[in-house]
């Protein structure tokens, strides 16, 4: 027998698969739809998801060498000296502004404060006129007064507790009458020498009004333990009339 002739096959007709669904994320390059879940684009090959750009730097980030955006290790030695400079000037200001922020803080609460006299608990006098001793200066009577027989005298009063003195009220003058107080030598001008506890003594030039009645000393110093009052100028002065220092009074702070 003769081999039969070879038949083909007849063909198969297979099902085309459904193309993908055209509504899925589109490319970010050019734009052909994907099915979710794809890594790259079926057209083009390009990258589907994308990384999330970072977040804006604030202005003073993007100035060097604060900016991040530098090689590894850029700027780090610089931005830390910068950093000790910056502590170790606001410390060195320390130092040298609390002084005065202090003394603003202590003169604002004697403002704001109450005060109350405070007597001395001792008082000399370097040198008196008979019958007119340094005691009569702090007896709270101004009829009576501290003669001293020459400029230079000094009246020394101290004090137990050391205190905030904010205030110095003296009446100058043999009387605080105008026809006595005229009759009388009466200091125009003295210092005041304040000793502290530590051992400081601060000194302030004071003017008189030559006239009678009290006449108030602004101070502001504290831990006080002695007020020294020296006479420098004075007027009326005579034979037999002493410089005349009627009363001294001290405040303190409440």
């Amino acid at each position: 027998m003769r081999p039969a002739r070879p038949v083909a096959r007849r063909p198969v007709v297979r099902p085309v698969a459904a193309d993908e669904a055209p509504d899925g994320p589109p490319c970010p390059a050019c734009g052909t739809p994907n099915l979710a879940g794809r890594k790259f684009c079926r057209r083009c090959a390009a990258p589907l998801q994308v990384r999330e750009q970072p977040a804006a730097l604030p202005w003073w980030r993007t100035v060097w060498p604060f900016r991040r955006r530098v090689r590894g290790g850029s700027g780090r030695a610089l931005r830390r000296t910068l950093l000790v400079l910056a502590v170790a000037g606001l410390v060195l200001a320390g130092f040298l502004f609390f002084p005065l922020g202090r003394y603003a803080f202590e003169d604002v609460r004697d403002k704001l404060g109450g005060t109350a006299e405070i007597s001395p608990t001792g008082v000399s006098a370097s040198a008196a006129a008979p019958g007119h001793p340094g005691s009569a200066a702090i007896d709270g009577l101004t009829n009576k007064y501290w003669g001293a027989p020459a400029l230079g005298a000094s009246l020394t009063c101290s004090f137990g507790t050391p205190f905030r003195l904010v205030g110095v009220v003296v009446h100058t003058g043999v009387s605080k009458e105008p026809q006595e107080f005229r009759r009388g030598a009466r200091p125009t001008r003295a210092d005041l020498l304040v000793t502290t506890k530590d051992g400081k003594v601060h000194k302030k030039a004071v003017t008189f009004n030559d006239k009678p009645g009290k006449q108030t000393v602004r101070m502001g110093i504290s831990d006080v333990r002695s007020v020294e009052l020296v006479l420098r100028e004075a007027t009326g002065q005579g034979a037999g009339r002493p410089i005349a220092v009627g009363e001294v009074e001290f405040f303190r702070r409440t």
